[in-house]
C-alpha cells in the first residue's frame, strides 16, 4: 500500500506558467517524481483578485488534483498561498500534504539573514496580505522587511516579455524605487519572477543575494516526501499538465519555459 502510494503524483497549482519554474526545478531535483501541473489562466493573474475569488478557484482546482490522486499538493502561487493556504489543507484534509511556496523561504530568510535588511517584490495581493512580514516578525530574527508591489511584472511575463529590453525598462523601475534601497537580499515573491532573475541579478551587480523561491520549494518538497516516507523510487507514467483556457501561443511560451514539450489539456474549472 505505501510502495503504491509513493508512486502516486504531486500536484501543482498555479494562476498561469509561473509555477513551471517550480515544476522545472522539482523535476531537476526529484527526477522520479511525477507531476500533475494545473495553471489556471482563465483567471490570471491572480495577484489583482479577491481573497474569496482566490479560494474558489483554489478549491476547485484541488478537487481534480485530488481526483488524480496527488499525494501532495503544492500551491506554487505566492498570492494564492497567502490567500488559501489554510483553507486549501482544510479542504484536501488527509486526502493529501499540502505545500505553499512562502514557509521555505521565509525559513531560509530567518537562518541567513538575521538581524539584515530584506527586500521583498511580489503581486499586490501578496504584497497586501503582509503574509511574509507576518511570518518572518514571528521568527523573532530581527529581520527588516522592506516590500514593494510589483504588479507589471506576472502578466509581462505571462505575455513572453522576459530577457528583453522591455522587462529590462520594468525592473529598473521597480528595482530603483527607495523602498528597496541599501537591502542585503531579495525575495522573488511571486513564482513568474525566476524566469527574470538574471535581469534582476544583474541590477544588483552581485551586490544583493536574489532568493529565488523554486530551488528552495524544490529541496522543501524533497526533505517533506522522504519524513513522511512518500519519495518515489521510479517513474511510474508522464507528467501532466492541465491549462483552464487554452491557447497556441500560451502553449508555445510553456514549451520555451519548461524547457521541453508539454501537451497541455483543456480543463475549465467552470462549464
Amino acid at each position: 500500500m505505501q510502495q503504491e502510494k509513493r508512486h502516486r503524483p504531486i500536484g501543482v497549482f498555479d494562476s498561469g506558467i509561473g509555477g513551471l519554474t517550480l515544476a522545472r526545478a522539482i523535476k531537476m531535483h526529484l527526477p522520479m517524481e511525477r507531476l500533475v501541473y494545473f495553471g489556471d489562466t482563465a483567471h490570471l493573474p491572480y495577484g489583482d483578485k479577491s481573497t474569496a475569488a482566490i479560494q474558489a478557484y483554489a478549491v476547485k482546482i484541488c478537487d481534480l488534483l485530488i481526483r488524480q490522486n496527488c499525494k501532495l499538493i503544492l500551491i506554487a502561487c505566492n498570492s494564492a498561498s497567502a490567500a488559501a493556504y489554510e483553507l486549501v489543507r482544510e479542504y484536501v484534509s488527509s486526502k493529501a500534504h499540502v505545500l505553499n511556496v512562502i514557509d521555505p523561504v521565509v525559513q531560509y530568510v530567518g537562518q541567513e539573514f538575521s538581524g539584515k535588511r530584506v527586500g521583498l517584490i511580489g503581486t499586490k495581493q501578496t504584497v497586501n496580505s503582509n503574509v511574509y512580514k507576518k511570518k518572518i516578525d514571528e521568527l523573532d530574527r530581527q529581520v527588516q522587511l522592506k516590500s514593494l508591489a510589483t504588479p507589471l511584472l506576472a502578466p509581462m511575463i505571462e505575455e513572453g516579455f522576459f530577457n528583453n529590453n522591455i522587462s529590462e525598462s520594468v525592473i529598473q523601475t521597480y528595482l530603483s524605487d527607495p523602498a528597496l534601497n541599501n537591502i542585503e537580499a531579495l525575495i522573488l515573491g511571486c513564482t513568474h519572477y525566476p524566469l527574470v532573475k538574471e535581469q534582476i541579478a544583474a541590477f544588483y551587480e552581485g551586490k544583493v543575494e536574489v532568493l529565488d523561491s523554486s530551488e528552495l520549494m524544490a529541496a522543501h518538497v524533497g526533505e517533506v516526501l522522504e519524513q513522511l516516507d512518500l519519495n518515489s523510487d521510479q517513474l511510474a507514467g508522464e507528467d501532466h499538465f492541465y491549462v483552464s483556457d487554452y491557447t497556441n501561443s500560451f502553449e508555445a511560451s510553456t514549451r520555451i519555459f519548461f524547457q521541453q514539450r508539454v501537451h497541455l489539456e483543456h480543463y475549465p474549472l467552470w462549464e
